[in-house]
């Protein structure tokens, strides 16, 4: 009777999690830890679709994957190309993202002057000990030219529009490869969006007395939803849940700011 009863039940279920058809949204490593909980809060309210965030493959591997159809929905930290508009690609910004520039925790240092930094990354400063630190050689790590972090901190760091980053640094291609790196290296300097969940992991700056999330502080990126054409019935169900206030305060919660749909 038991084992009847079980089956009459799996044949019920079976068709009703079959359904639940994945809705990937790929692309950047900025912001992903605040994207799963928002993609997990999603996936507990409704059935039908679950929404997943795969490992960063960057902002071009997103807007590649939408472009081609392999995938429905792309995250961003950058402004669409002008080519990329033109097929058909259009963005929808979430929240705004501040910048971090953190250090190995055994550092010590806890914050310096956007001058400082700029002699660090561009190899002028090799020793913390030169910056209030210990004896302890400065290890860099770096992003791609066309990192969004690295994008915004040239446009809004004092010293930084026409930085040449040292050649005597470690690249790192993606936002957790950035992390995982620094926080491994003794003496690491690294810089990618800011999350709280950072702070357990390294030491994010002070810079200029200013600290991620404050009024004064230098720099953040914008974290957009990309999609090509129009977005499924699906991706505007998740679309509209991430203008919620529910979605809004975890966003808050990671240190993010939310936006409008007109980006403010």
């Amino acid at each position: 009777m038991l084992i009847a009863r079980a089956l009459a039940i799996a044949a019920i279920l079976v068709p009703f999690y079959a359904s639940a058809s994945p809705l990937n949204m790929v692309g950047t490593g900025d912001g992903v830890d605040m994207l799963t909980s928002l993609a997990a809060d999603f996936n507990a309210r409704q059935v039908g679709v679950v929404v997943a965030i795969p490992p960063s493959i960057g902002s071009g591997g997103g807007i590649a994957a939408i472009g081609s159809g392999r995938e429905p929905l792309a995250r961003i930290a950058r402004p669409l190309k002008d080519t990329e508009i033109e097929r058909g690609i259009k963005a929808v910004p979430i929240a705004k993202l501040p910048s971090a520039i953190y250090v190995q925790k055994e550092v010590g240092v806890t914050g310096l002057t956007a001058r400082q930094l700029a002699d660090i990354f561009s190899g002028a400063i090799r020793n913390w000990k030169e910056v209030g630190g210990p004896d302890l050689a400065i290890k860099v790590v770096r992003r791609e030219d066309a990192d969004s972090t690295l994008l915004v901190l040239r446009q809004f760091m004092p010293g930084w529009k026409e930085l040449v980053l040292t050649e005597r640094s470690k690249l790192a291609m993606t936002t957790q490869e950035g992390i995982d790196s620094v926080e491994a290296v003794s003496g690491g300097i690294g810089f990618g969006p800011f999350t709280r969940a950072l702070e357990s992991r390294v030491t994010v700056l002070r810079i200029d007395g200013q600290y991620p999330g404050e009024p004064k502080y230098p720099s953040a990126v914008v974290l957009a939803v990309a999609f090509k054409d129009s977005p499924t019935a699906e991706a505007q169900g998740f679309l509209a849940y991430l203008r919620s206030e529910d979605a809004r305060r975890i966003m808050s919660g990671f240190g993010a700011v939310p936006l409008s749909a007109g980006g403010e």
